[in-house]
This record gives structure tokens, C-alpha cells and sequence, in this order.
């Protein structure tokens, strides 16, 4: 975990992150997302590319840029009902360009609004289709009186566009891949759009300051589904042949105290089996579904089948800002978002002690006494716990044999801790010893 000095300026950084990115009108192309990845790229080595408009990518097809400049409606009297200067969800998100008068009536076919959250205005796209139309709270709606509206739509589409989508590594010693993504294409929300991309930054700048990587570590930010399937177009042969696990960061900074880990399709992954480990006390999981979700959903898709979970704090669905202006930075906060990149810096810790290992010393059982790893005399009625270890001295030997004999190559760490009953963070000094005096091997990806 870092330091008080490191940890305020981490709570700034985030801070003005949030602060600057919040105001930008994203879409799943277009000015917005692009500037919101040009403006990450200030602080990770960020490769962006694209993929063309019109591109047939698996059953998609690549749609046209969206470029939008602002939105504005205005009622009989000339009051201005809906800005986008104001709030960018008073647009629906890919509205083709109108400039027109319409009778309340044929208006209200355009009009978006929540009954049941009469405060607040919905979040509502159609990338798909092209129609246009406003969004706004009900007490505005229920507040407009018959007349002739005033539209003002400024946006057009860009067939040369594409969808865009970034991606950096740190590298490790193993070419196996931890991949750490989140989605980077809705306007102002908070919970459900920022807080995954922010949990992202936090991540990079804790683990590119680690003394050492077992893994190798790639960050992707990406629109949701499109761009995810736009990504794997381009990157799904490396992602099959070093894929060890990934997570889906979304919805990582409301007031839930426990974190919620979605499965993996496989149900078999590095992060599926630390999900219902010991380890995770604050954790719920739950098995893969493709009924809701994120990006996991297109990862875990049949033909891809790759190792990727979703976790998430305050999940989507369940909070009533969800999809809508509730979803803001006072339901949100920056310190819980700092909350969960410290729970997902200790997963990603145990998962680094948690993949496969295995025994370079394997005919036989190695000598331990000239690696100082067996005790001087074979008796333990005074067994004490030595300074760095949680477990005391038979303890330790017990776990170290066990490690040895079971450490083929094919098995996790994390299995073979369950096995002996012991968490595995319980471990890590006694695993250390066994990579320094080269006893060990972890994410090689060999077989004995």
C-alpha cells in the first residue's frame, strides 16, 4: 500500500481527473471519447488506434463517427428547456443534426424522462438507428404547455470515423497477461463511467511501481461492447496464446462496502478461483451470466472463451442514479475509489502469488539444509514463529513440502494453498524463499 504523501497526491490526481473528464460528452465515437483518451494518455504511455467506420468486425458492423457540437430546446415563450452546455444528457446520445419547429405533440415522441425519479434526466443512446430526441427530468416534462418547440440538434455523422480504443503494458517476467479494462464512452456519470477508468489510472500508477511483475500487465480503455469487440479484432490471437486472467473494472466508487466479482464463462481462471477463496473477505460472487453485465459478456462469448471476470462496488442496476444525472461525483466519492484500487492491488498481489509454480528441483526432494530452509536439528518442541512468517517453524517445513510436491507446473498456487488449509497470504514469505533459492518458478507456463 503507498504512503500518506503518496496517497494525497494520488486523491488529487484523481480528483482533477475526475474534475476535467466529467463535463466531456462522450459517445462511442467521435470528439468526446477521443479527447477523454488523449487526455489518460498524460499519464499512461497509452497507444491508441482505431477501428474504420464501416468495418465488418465479427457480427457488428463499425458505425459512423458521431460528431456533436450542442443540443437546445426551446419552449413557445423562448425559454430554453434543454442545453447540452448545461448537461450533455439532454441529448440523446447519437441524435442525428434537426433544426425545425414541432407541435408539443409530435415533440413528445422525442421526449425522454423517468416517472419514477422525477429529478432526474436518463441516460438514453441510439447508435444504431438513426432518430434524435431529448432527454429531461419528468417535472420539466410535466411543466411544458401546448405550442409550437423550437430543436436545435448540431451533430453529424462521419463516415471515414471509427471507434477508437487504447491500450499499454507492464511488462513482467513471464509473457503471461493480466488484463485490466474498463469502458470510456458515456457522458457525465459518474459511478458508471468514470470510477472504472479512474480504479484503471490508480492501478497502473501502484503497479508500475512494484520491485517486481511476475505478470505481464495490459490496461485497455475502450467504448462498451463495440469497442471491446474492436479491440479483440485486433488483439484476440495475443490475448488466446498469454491470457492468464483479466477483470472488467465498472461501477467501482459507490457507497457499497463489499466489491461484487462476476465469473468468467470458463469458471476456471486465476481471478474465478481467488474469487471464492478465504482471501477475499469483502468480496460476493457470483457465477457468469449473459443476461447483464459488460464487456465480460462479449471476452467470455463462445468462440473467444477467454479467462475474464467482471468485478464491480456499486453495481449497475441497483442504485437509482443508474443511467441518469443522480449517478454524480456526491454519490460517487474519489476515497472510494481509492478504496477499491486497494482491495484490487492485494487481489492482483495474491494473483501474483497465485498462479502456476513449479519445482526446478523436481527428482527427488531437493536438499533444503544448504538453503537454509531446514532447521538444524530435527525436532520442533520449540518451534517459534521466525520474524518475517506467519507460520511457525514445523509449519513452515510442512508447507514447504507440500508446495514442492505439488508444484508440477499445471496446478495454481492459490489451489495448493486451499488444499493445505492455509490462506495464501500466509504464504508469500515462504514462497519468496523458494523463488530466491531457485526452488521455484512461478507463471512459467512450462510443464515438467
Amino acid at each position: 500500500m503507498i504512503k500518506l504523501n503518496a496517497r494525497e497526491e494520488e486523491y488529487n490526481l484523481l480528483n482533477k481527473a475526475f474534475d476535467d473528464l466529467f463535463p466531456i460528452c462522450r459517445s462511442i465515437t467521435g470528439l468526446g471519447i477521443e479527447q477523454s483518451l488523449d487526455y489518460f494518455q498524460q499519464y499512461m504511455p497509452l497507444d491508441i488506434d482505431r477501428v474504420a467506420s464501416g468495418t465488418k468486425v465479427f457480427d457488428w458492423q463499425v458505425p459512423p463517427s458521431w460528431i456533436f457540437y450542442r443540443a437546445r430546446l426551446w419552449d413557445p415563450s423562448g425559454n430554453l428547456i434543454c442545453d447540452t452546455e448545461v448537461n450533455n444528457l439532454h441529448v440523446v446520445n447519437y441524435s442525428e443534426p434537426v433544426d425545425a419547429v414541432f407541435d408539443l405533440d409530435y415533440l413528445q415522441s422525442h421526449l425522454h424522462s423517468l416517472p419514477h425519479l422525477p429529478e432526474a434526466i436518463p441516460y438514453v443512446t441510439s447508435y444504431y438507428n438513426k432518430t434524435w430526441g431529448f432527454c429531461l427530468t419528468q417535472n420539466q416534462r410535466d411543466g411544458l404547455k401546448p405550442g409550437r418547440y423550437r430543436v436545435l440538434i448540431e451533430s453529424k455523422f462521419d463516415d471515414d470515423g471509427g471507434v477508437p480504443f487504447a491500450q499499454c503494458a507492464l511488462k513482467g517476467e513471464s509473457n503471461k497477461e493480466i488484463l485490466l479494462t474498463s469502458y470510456l464512452c458515456h457522458p457525465s456519470m459518474a459511478n458508471n463511467e468514470l470510477s472504472g477508468p479512474l480504479v484503471l489510472l490508480g492501478l497502473f500508477n501502484r503497479i508500475k511501481n512494484w520491485p517486481k511483475r511476475r505478470f505481464t500487465y495490459r490496461f485497455v480503455l475502450n467504448p462498451e461492447t463495440i469497442g471491446s469487440l474492436c479491440f479483440l479484432y485486433k488483439n484476440f490471437n495475443n490475448l488466446r496464446d498469454n491470457l492468464e486472467a483479466g477483470l472488467i473494472l465498472t461501477c467501482m466508487g459507490g457507497p457499497n462496502p463489499k466489491w461484487r466479482y462476476k465469473a468468467s464463462r470458463r469458471g476456471d481462471s486465476l481471478f474465478d478461483k481467488l474469487a471464492i477463496s478465504d482471501f477475499l473477505n469483502n468480496w460476493i460472487s457470483m457465477p457468469f451470466s449473459p443476461l447483464s453485465g459488460s464487456d465480460e459478456r462479449q471476452y467470455c462469448a463462445p468462440g473467444f472463451n477467454l479467462p475474464m471476470g467482471q468485478v464491480s462496488k456499486t453495481s449497475y442496476g441497483q442504485y437509482d442514479g443508474y443511467h441518469n444525472s443522480l449517478d454524480n461525483k456526491e454519490f460517487m466519492s474519489i476515497d472510494a475509489i481509492i478504496e477499491s484500487i486497494d482491495e484490487l492491488e492485494s487481489m492482483l498481489i495474491c494473483a501474483e502469488y497465485g498462479g502456476k509454480v513449479i519445482n526446478l528441483s523436481p527428482y527427488g526432494e531437493p536438499q533444503l539444509g544448504k538453503r537454509g530452509l531446514y532447521p538444524n536439528m530435527n525436532s520442533f518442541s520449540n518451534s517459534k514463529k521466525s520474524s518475517d512468517s506467519k507460520l511457525d517453524g514445523r509449519q513452515e517445513l510442512n508447507a514447504l513440502l507440500t508446495i514442492l510436491s505439488e508444484a508440477d507446473g499445471s496446478k495454481f498456487m492459490i489451489d495448493i494453498a486451499k488444499k493445505m488449509g492455509v490462506p495464501i497470504n500466509e504464504l508469500y514469505d515462504l514462497l519468496d524463499k523458494l523463488e530466491q533459492t531457485k526452488l521455484v518458478k512461478f507463471n512459467s507456463g512450462e510443464e515438467l
